[in-house]
């Protein structure tokens, strides 16, 4: 199978273009979050309008997995903790929070970006709940937006800014790869990367960069091999 991941987006129009344009020739595409700019010029609700209609799009060519992102999280729930309400909304064929789906014989998980222990509490409910399918698949696949913390993925070039709940999570699941985002910086600062190890887990954070191409990383598990591409460097790891 082969894979197009990125994140980061942050309402960048160009960027969900050319994701358009590269969709069929992968069997998945795989956006790990912030799909939105909260701090951004445009009113959120029209964000909100704009990137449902180029997802939809999106999973009209390939299987579309995507998560929500602290950016993404625009009203609250009933427990009180902010959700991104909106992907509830979003086409059918887009496998988004709270949902996994077989991509060959991968499983592939969406989570959702936990504000408080409601939502943490559901998204371990969630791993529980799908870790009873892992022995029938290939792979285990995680789409979650924050990198693990102490780990290169989520170096700022000053500090990390990840998510330790993740770390828990990791040791407790082991899947075979974890999809990140959040820190942009990471693959781009002296003792940070794109990528980290963690026991069996391979994990991968991209990064985000300005332009009409995002960075973004080409999955293939047919050659076993993860590609990383950006305008300051490129790379590759083993699966």
């Amino acid at each position: 199978m082969r894979y197009l991941v990125s994140s980061d987006l942050h309402y960048g129009l160009p960027q969900f273009d050319w994701i358009i344009e590269q969709a069929s020739d992968f069997d998945a595409v795989v956006l790990g979050g912030d799909h939105l700019d909260v701090l951004g010029h445009v009113d959120v609700n029209a964000q909100i309008t704009m990137v449902s209609a180029v997802l939809a799009r999106l999973a009209g060519i390939t299987t579309l997995v995507i998560n929500s992102g602290n950016h993404d999280l625009t009203h609250r729930r009933d427990h009180g903790e902010k959700a991104a309400i909106w992907l509830d909304d979003l086409d059918p064929l887009v496998v988004t929070d709270g949902a996994s789906t077989v991509v060959g014989n991968d499983l592939v998980t969406a989570c959702a970006w936990w504000e408080g222990p409601a939502t943490r509490a559901e998204l371990n409910e969630q791993l529980v709940d799908t870790a009873t399918r892992r022995s029938a698949h290939d792979r285990w696949i995680w789409a979650y937006h924050s990198p693990p913390d102490a780990s290169p993925t989520s170096w700022s070039g000053t500090r990390h800014f990840g998510d330790d709940v993740l770390n828990e999570l990791i040791e407790q699941h082991s899947p075979d790869i974890v999809l990140c985002g959040h820190v942009h910086e990471s693959p781009f600062r002296p003792d940070g990367s794109w990528h980290d190890r963690i026991g069996d887990t391979l994990v991968i954070n991209g990064g985000r960069q300005r332009g009409p191409i995002p960075a973004h990383v080409i999955l293939d598990t047919g050659s076993g091999d993860a590609s990383w591409w950006s305008f300051e460097g490129a790379g590759t790891v083993r699966i």
